[in-house]
C-alpha cells in the first residue's frame, strides 16, 4: 500500500443521501486542540429555544448553499460559498435559516 492509499481522504460534496431528516454532522478530523467537522443543512436551523454557547472557538465556512447565523445580540450573518466567520468560544450564537431548495454544507473547525 503506498502513502496516498493510506492517508484519509475524501469528497465534501459525496456521501449525502437525496432525504435529509436531520442536519448531518460528519466529523472529518480530530485532535487534542482542534476538530473540522462537515455539516450538511437543507432547510434545517438551531432548536427554537436555547444557543450554541461553546467551550471552543469555531471558525466556520459555508461551501455550498447559504445560510444564516444569529447572534445574542440579535445581529445575524448571512454566509453565501466562500464567506467565512470566526466565533470566539461563548458567543452564543444559532443557525436561524438554510436553504431548502438545495443542501447547505458547511466546515466548521473547533480549536482552542
Amino acid at each position: 500500500m503506498n502513502v496516498a492509499e493510506r492517508l484519509a481522504q475524501g469528497n465534501l460534496f459525496e456521501s449525502i443521501p437525496d432525504d435529509i431528516d436531520q442536519e448531518m454532522f460528519t466529523e472529518l478530523l480530530a485532535g487534542q486542540t482542534v476538530s473540522v467537522k462537515r455539516i450538511v443543512s437543507k432547510g434545517h436551523t438551531s432548536p427554537e429555544s436555547g444557543w450554541y454557547d461553546q467551550e471552543d472557538n469555531e471558525w466556520v465556512i459555508v461551501l455550498k448553499g447559504e445560510g444564516k447565523i444569529a447572534f445574542e445580540d440579535d445581529s445575524i450573518t448571512h454566509l453565501v460559498p466562500g464567506r467565512y466567520i470566526n466565533i470566539p468560544a461563548h458567543t452564543r450564537h444559532k443557525v436561524v435559516w438554510t436553504s431548502r431548495r438545495s443542501e447547505t454544507i458547511w466546515l466548521a473547525i473547533h480549536y482552542n
